[in-house]
């Protein structure tokens, strides 16, 4: 049997299996997409998965380190 059968012509999911939602941003801090993305990821057509996948670099400075939190308390003493 041949492998060519189960190859496809699309992008793969930009998933990490890091999903944790940026509260302020609405992106996942994983793969960086939109809950909406993620959703409807697998009904994409492959022009709208390479549109996305395009535009997640520049998505990553919208996410800036949160201050604080225990890290912080511990440095303080």
């Amino acid at each position: 049997m041949s492998d060519e059968i189960w190859a496809r012509d699309e992008p793969a999911s930009p998933c990490v299996k890091i999903c944790l939602m940026h509260p302020a941003e609405g992106l996942c801090l994983g793969c960086m997409r939109t809950l909406d993305e993620i959703a409807t990821w697998r009904q994409m057509s492959p022009e709208a998965r390479r549109a996305v996948l395009e535009d997640l670099p520049a998505r990553a400075p919208r996410l800036r380190p949160r201050r604080g939190g225990r890290a912080a308390r511990i440095a303080k003493g």
